[in-house]
């Protein structure tokens, strides 16, 4: 089952955060910071949604959708963001189902004009999941500055 996160998933989604954070870059996140971080998600709605992944009223993965205005389509970007499969539940389609979910819900929603994500360059495995789902990866590059 696929649903809009709740806020008594807050900690599970900073845990999975947290998690995410070690696995791919080795970095261990303040879970007083990420609860905020999550939490505030919930408090402000403009900021974003989450999306959460349950098989058998467990909680197996989540997303987070940021959004992003488009002066160009006159609509709003869903930027796939903190994307976490628990490992045990990779490989079996999770991730598939819940961009299918999102793609769904885009379809003949105006407002929407789009689906983006970034992939660590050096995360061919995951790349290779996106493009299988159709998305293309070769327009543009990511710059950052971040503090």
């Amino acid at each position: 089952m696929i649903r809009n996160a709740h806020t008594s998933d807050i900690e599970t989604i900073a845990g999975f955060q947290a998690a995410m954070a070690m696995e791919t870059e080795n970095i261990k996140l303040d879970p007083e910071t990420v609860i905020k971080g999550v939490k505030a998600v919930f408090d402000e709605p403009s900021k974003g949604f989450y999306l959460i992944s349950e098989i058998e009223d467990e909680v197996v993965a989540c997303l987070m959708i940021t959004l992003e205005w488009s002066d160009w389509r006159a609509s709003t970007i869903w930027w796939i963001q903190s994307l976490y499969v628990k490992p045990e539940w990779r490989k079996k389609g999770i991730y598939k189902n819940m961009y299918i979910h999102l793609k769904e819900k885009m379809t003949g929603n105006d407002s929407v004009g789009g689906i983006r994500l970034y992939v660590d360059k050096s995360n061919t495995r995951a790349q290779k999941v996106y493009e299988a789902l159709g998305m293309d990866g070769e327009h543009y590059r990511l710059y950052e500055d971040i503090k």
